[in-house]
């Protein structure tokens, strides 16, 4: 049901919120744009009034089986314009079954269902990007879950067999009503359980998917059709029960591959599934421990630190004060920054598992199951209260919880209703590059087969018409000419019909198993570490492994560990490290200090008063420990875990700690550190925190010192402090932002770090303004910026830092040669513009010397303008190749959602086709489906998606290959990829290697395979011209079956696995070589044209070369006896088979036991065969043709003879066509061949000297543009507020939970190691009371000065709970 209604606490959001979901819909009931068949309709459609923009993708009706997009992403599937008013309200809107346009008659309808237009689509094949408008008007789309639902067992059970009736919760203006801890009346209205499956069958659909994906490969259409032939009377010249036979063996072992597949996928599902959870039980009031598959809609969960979430949840409380916590998401969005969220206020007592007993009876009003990631509507009520929920209580399955003790939550969604699944596509069915050549040869080859079968069908009628009296014996008078030709093409059918071989596919099929067994087994592919080993779970698509022409990576997690590592440091001109990189001491040029110092010199020069360095150190490491948003939690072994929102500040901060600055407490108005080396403890009193955002790319804080003075701390982008700095007197400005050019050159993240004294009266002055701005109602946000602007003015620069965002292993070497192997990498990331940069030149997808075209508009036409210019200007300058190699594309997410319309996307396309590298910046998961279904729809080339995030999950189904990395983010792209790997490194001999020899093995195995069956078969028509057209056999029916399935199965099968045309050493070597696979110059279509002729050619050998031998008697039986009919297809029989094994011998690059045992091996198999065969089946009314042949065969010399010449005589013109090749005309790879076999060396002359001093000329110049500042926290702000809620002196309660300091009227503020502020009044001396008076044990400043009181929990239990009232300095009580 669709429906305009706005439910309760809709709240309008401006237009650029757009927000892209997807989900599985109808289109007949999903957009009234859909059927729009004509601009003139477009007029009379009235949009519905949206909350926020939305955009669609409609695939056709390949997609559901290949996944592939032909039409307009961004265009309804039948409307020729895009409709730029969709979106305005209008009260004449009308739901989306209301079809507008011309009514489609009778006669279109059955024009239509016999039409195989690519536009023609049934109910479950629409898939739609959607922004659901039920997050704010409660329109809802059953679509969705009527696709999933229509083959749910569960569901048809209940529904047919139990006859319970199946109730539609998804009613328009009904909310979702959720009982807490009622499992009896929230089973009334059918909720789904938690269980997660992304196989691609279950029991009800196995079979007609599988039929489907079998009888789509023409092949096995066409053998159906013979079977069925095979059955009508007096027709087959063969056994009925051959073909039909052979193909319900080819289907069967089909059947079991994929059922062994789609196990393994079950299992990962169920591992999943399986998860231990505690959830809370009724019966026993405490929370039990349980599995995820357990977990049901409005049950209450309990999640620990560092778990997954298993289901949608609401917050209801935490360990932290007031109800805060901290997610991570990187799973989702693919940001590494944490997430906060916070309970309600009336839920934060909810301390453990007997006070959840108050929330019984209490229930949820909330939105129906949507697939928007960052929306959410509800209501709580309990205890008669109404509490309205938001998004900021929304905790989303596939988040980490981090850096919070537990949370209690309230189950709101659960296993496919969650977000994460419903952005989740169907695991598609994907068909390779290969098959779709192979199918669309067999049309062709069938074609020809026609044309046989209408030679050899006319060919008998004329026969019959014209030599009727040379054939009285046959009685042919009065024979329907017509019948007779009819009965005769179906009997040429029957006969002709294995030119196509039968068993091709399930040769292939095995073929694909074992190479993907291989690639599973290679210990190269093994990572130790997490014991992980490469797994291929669809096996089908090995071979495109060895064509990829794009890969779309992921960062976090893929090419990043997702782990900030403090590097290096340049304090007052100096560079300190702490192992010095091996030729880089410390030298100078030109005045300047080049090169490191390690840590140790630092802290000399530190712990040294007479040094004028030593202050300007104590500021720069004092700045490190206490300018940031960090929370210290002391571990029970205690050791200090930074709780950070930010991984760039967590590792400044042990940064700091590592040097000997230690942050050990945080409280609402003062942090403290202590120095190591002293043993000393200070306090510094925190006065303001001005925020980091994308526009400042700065923080500062202010602090009043031990000394009563105040300072300022800036940390930032240089390209902001520099502008700040203080125009007299900034001595290290020159050599810091040397060594912050040398950072950028090995991909560090860099901050500067500044710092300024403030004067009381300034400081006075400027507070009053800030408070104004802080307590503003207009415009807030901005206010602050600009007053926080005016304190941040005449900064001295102290230094800099160096973070490394650690790279996965080998990730630049990986990115290197597969980019020499001519593939493009495409990044796809979440995170900002300069962190993408920043990345991207670390792990060299981006270089010193490439010119990056950046793309970061606000506007639709600014988007467009700046496209057009980049093409002009690229097409006036005629670029060479070496020019475009050194073009790389930067774009941000804004500009993409632009990009990707389809006025734009031939634009965008043709400049990223012309650059070596592409970085898509903070794009959302399904940008990145948009982009690779883009890239897929416009090009011929096959794509390669990587990631190990479920926000890649829809990326990696959109592209031909999808490869999930078990990381840090999760199981849920690995389980629904294609191959799963440990490492991105991996991919490098997984393409170069793997896929190289999969693709070669792969095109020589079907190429030999329909080479073999023209080779023998193709007799049987040279025959029809000797036997009148009668349709006679040659050879016996059932030995004919044997020759696929016995003595020509192994070679091409040991080829296909085995054989290796280049060892894997050389094509790691030379990646150029990987370029053969994306030329495609293993399988062409004159390729297969040209083995099909050698077919022809070396059946007409055969058949001539025995016609020759046998016509004149020449063999003999031992009584004399001449050679009949049977002993002479014998004959042709073997000849065939031993020239398409020498055929085998010629191809073959690689000699093994089992090569040795499928070429000679089945030859010998055949000559030992025949002659048992043939003694003892014909007693057996089994080819009962064979009676008495085998003594005439072996005991005759013209059979042996024809043994030696004719295949000698075939091969001949194989053998001098490829020395010709190799010696004349050599591909590449029979030059690296040549070395192989014969071992010489490469001597390249090697520049790597020289290209380095050329690099970093250029590195020089290039990094002072492009430089990556470490700065990763949300843009939400707030963080202020939060860090004042915490006193870390404070003892945990018996749950875990911590209380907000910020409402303790006896705060530390005005209290800084007995140093009073010039603000605070009454001035109390810390000897006399505890800093904090409901801590139960002495906090760090009492220890100092010798006070050990204890304070008395008795009169902390009499004290009324404390609540913030909102204004500034006032409290409720």
């Amino acid at each position: 049901m669709v429906s305009n209604k706005k439910g309760p606490g809709t709240t309008s959001q401006p237009d650029d919120a757009a927000l892209f979901d997807i989900d599985f819909a109808n289109d007949s009931m999903g957009h009234p744009a859909s059927n729009i068949t004509s601009t003139d309709n477009t007029e009379s459609y009235v949009a519905a009034p949206h909350m926020f923009p939305e955009e669609v993708i409609d695939l056709n009706d390949d997609d559901d089986i290949e996944n592939d997009i032909y039409d307009n992403p961004f265009q309804d599937q039948q409307s020729d314009t895009w409709n730029d008013n969709r979106f305005e309200t209008s009260s004449n809107y009308q739901p989306d079954l209301f079809q507008s346009g011309k009514k489609e008659g009778t006669f279109s309808k059955i024009k239509n269902a016999f039409s195989f237009k690519r536009n023609a689509r049934s109910q479950s094949e629409g898939f739609e990007m959607n922004n659901y408008n039920a997050v704010t008007e409660n329109d809802f789309d059953d679509g969705y879950t009527n696709s999933r639902n229509q083959f749910n067992i569960k569901i048809l059970f209940n529904k047919y067999i139990l006859r319970k009736k199946v109730t539609n919760v998804n009613e328009a203006g009904v909310p979702r009503e959720i009982f807490i801890n009622d499992r009896a009346e929230n089973a009334k209205y059918g909720y789904n359980d938690n269980y997660i499956s992304t196989t691609k069958y279950n029991v009800a659909t196995f079979l007609p998917k599988f039929l489907f994906q079998e009888f789509s490969k023409y092949a096995n259409l066409f053998f159906l059709c013979t079977a069925a032939i095979q059955q009508v009377p007096h027709v087959s010249p063969t056994n009925r029960y051959t073909t039909v036979g052979t193909l319900m063996v080819v289907l069967c072992v089909s059947a079991m591959k994929e059922i062994i597949e789609d196990m393994k996928r079950s299992n990962s599902d169920k591992e999943l599934n399986n998860s231990k959870t505690e959830i809370y039980s009724e019966s026993q009031s405490t929370f039990v421990a349980g599995r995820w598959i357990d977990i049901k809609v409005g049950d209450i969960i309990k999640v620990n630190s560092e778990e997954a979430i298993p289901a949608d949840l609401i917050v209801l409380s935490s360990s932290e004060p007031e109800g805060l916590c901290y997610i991570e998401t990187a799973n989702l969005d693919g940001e590494t920054n944490l997430k906060i969220k916070q309970s309600r206020i009336e839920t934060t007592n909810l301390m453990d598992s007997r006070s959840i007993v108050t929330l019984n009876g209490g229930k949820v009003n909330s939105e129906h199951p949507n697939s928007s990631l960052y929306t959410f509507e509800g209501t709580l009520e309990f205890n008669n209260q109404k509490i309205p929920l938001s998004p900021e209580q929304m905790i989303l399955r596939g988040a980490t919880l981090k850096n919070t003790g537990w949370i209690f939550g309230l189950v709101i969604f659960t296993g496919h209703e969650t977000k994460l699944m419903r952005n989740a596509t169907a695991t598609p069915i994907k068909r390779t590059a290969v098959e779709r050549i192979i199918n669309m040869q067999i049309i062709a080859l069938f074609g020809v087969l026609i044309v046989l079968i209408l030679i050899s069908s006319l060919g008998n009628v004329i026969m019959s018409a014209t030599k009727a009296n040379h054939m009285s014996y046959l009685y042919l008078e009065g024979v329907n000419k017509v019948g007779l030709f009819f009965k005769d093409f179906l009997t040429f059918w029957i006969l002709f019909s294995n030119l196509v071989p039968i068993s091709l596919f399930v040769t292939v099929e095995l073929i694909k198993y074992y190479q993907a067994y291989m690639i599973g087994s290679d210990l190269d592919l093994y990572y130790e570490p997490t014991d992980t080993p490469t797994v291929v779970r669809t096996s089908s698509l090995v071979e495109e492994l060895g064509q990829i022409e794009y890969i779309f990576s992921d960062k976090t997690g893929t090419l990043t560990r997702n782990i900030m590592e403090f590097k290096s440091c340049s304090i007052a001109g100096r560079c300190y490290t702490e192992n010095i990189p091996e030729g880089k001491s410390v030298t100078m040029e030109d005045g300047l200090e080049v090169g490191y110092r390690n840590f140790d010199d630092m802290k000399k020069k530190l712990n040294n008063p007479n040094d004028d360095e030593s202050p300007l150190i104590d500021d720069f490491l004092t700045l490190l420990s206490v300018c940031h948003t960090v929370i210290p939690e002391f571990q029970n072994d205690g050791s200090i875990k930074y709780q950070a929102a930010s991984p760039d500040e967590g590792a400044l901060v042990e940064g700091g700690a590592s040097l000997g600055y230690k942050f050990i407490i945080r409280k609402p108005s003062s942090v403290t550190i202590l120095i190591e080396d002293s043993n000393e403890e200070k306090t510094y009193e925190l006065l303001n925190v001005c925020e980091f955002n994308s526009t400042r790319k700065r923080m500062s804080a202010i602090f009043r010192f031990p000394d009563g003075s105040i300072r300022l701390f800036c940390k930032g982008a240089d390209t902001v402090i520099l502008e700040r700095l203080d125009s007299e007197f900034n001595p290290y400005v020159e050599a810091t932002m040397r060594h912050l050019e040398d950072y950028a050159v090995e991909g560090l993240r860099t901050l500067c770090l500044a710092t300024r004294t403030i004067s009381e009266l300034e400081y006075k002055e400027w507070s009053k303004k800030y408070n104004e701005a802080a307590t503003t109602l207009d415009d807030r946000s901005t206010k602050i910026d600009e007053v926080a602007n005016l304190i941040e003015q005449n900064l001295f620069l102290i230094g800099a830092t160096a973070i490394e965002d650690k790279l996965q292993d080998e990730v630049p070497k990986t990115i290197h040669t597969l980019q020499e192997a001519g593939i493009k990498i495409w990044v796809l990331t979440g995170d900002k513009q300069e962190t993408a940069i920043n990345i991207g030149m670390s792990c060299r997808l981006l270089t010193e010397e490439m010119n990056l075209l950046i793309i970061n508009e606000e506007t639709k036409e600014d988007t467009k303008q700046n496209m057009l210019d980049k093409i002009t200007a690229l097409k006036e300058h005629k670029l060479s190749q070496h020019e475009m190699n050194t073009l790389a594309l930067v774009i941000d997410g804004k500009s993409l959602s632009y990009a990707l319309e389809p006025d734009l996307d031939d634009y965008f396309l043709a400049i990223a086709k012309l650059c070596k590298s592409v970085v898509c910046c903070r794009v959302s998961p399904l940008q990145k489906a948009l982009v690779v279904k883009m890239v897929k729809r416009k090009t011929n080339s096959l794509l390669l998606a990587i990631g190990d995030g479920a926000n890649d999950v829809s990326m990696i189904q959109a592209a031909h290959v999808g490869i999930g990395i078990s990381g840090m983010e999760g199981m849920q792209a690995a389980r629904s990829a294609d191959i799963a790997v440990g490492q991105f490194k991996y991919l490098r001999k997984l393409l170069l290697v793997h896929g190289a020899w999969s693709y070669q093995r792969i095109s020589v195995a079907i190429l030999y395979s329909f080479y073999k069956n023209t080779a023998l078969y193709m007799t049987q028509f040279w025959y029809v011209f000797a036997n009148a057209f009668s349709g006679q056999s040659i050879m016996e029916s059932w030995t004919l079956s044997y020759y696929n399935v016995f003595f020509t199965v192994f070679p091409p099968f040991v080829i296909g696995v085995f054989d290796q045309f280049v060892s894997s050493r050389l094509l790691e070597r030379y990646p150029q070589l990987y370029k053969l696979g994306q030329k495609g110059q293993f399988f062409l279509v004159a390729i297969f044209w040209g083995w099909i002729v050698n077919g022809f050619y070396h059946s007409g050998v055969v058949f001539i070369g025995t016609m020759l031998f046998y016509r004149y008697g020449m063999a003999l039986n031992m009584h004399g006896e001449l050679a009949d009919h049977w002993t002479w297809g014998v004959s042709i029989y073997t000849t065939s088979i031993l020239i398409v094994l020498g055929k085998a011998a010629l191809v073959t690059n690689q000699w093994t036991k089992f090569t040795l045992f499928a070429i000679p091996g089945s030859f010998i198999f055949w000559l030992i065969f025949f002659p048992i065969y043939g003694s003892i089946f014909p007693y057996a009314n089994i080819s009962r043709e064979y009676f008495g042949i085998v003594k005439h065969t072996y005991g005759s010399g013209t059979f042996w003879l024809t043994l030696i010449v004719l295949p000698v005589f075939a091969l001949m013109r194989d053998f001098i066509w490829k020395y010709y090749r190799r010696m004349y005309e050599p591909e590449s790879y029979h030059v690296v061949q040549e070395m192989q076999k014969f071992n010489i060396s490469d001597y390249r002359p090697h520049v790597q000297h020289f290209q380095n001093a050329i690099r970093k000329v250029r590195q020089v110049q290039r990094m002072k543009k492009q430089r990556g500042f470490a700065f990763s926290q949300s843009e939400e702000g707030g963080q202020e507020r939060i860090i004042r809620m915490y006193d870390t002196t404070q003892k945990r309660g018996k749950y875990g939970e911590l209380q907000d300091a910020s409402t303790d009227p006896f705060a530390d503020k005005g209290v800084v190691n007995n140093n009073p502020s010039s603000e605070s009044f009454n001035i109390i001396d810390n000897t006399q009371l505890p800093t904090n008076p409901f801590t139960d044990e002495a906090s760090s400043d009492d220890r100092n000065t010798g006070n050990n009181e204890e304070t008395h929990p008795s009169l902390i239990d009499d004290i009324p709970p404390i609540r913030h009232s909102g204004a500034r300095d006032s409290f409720e009580i």
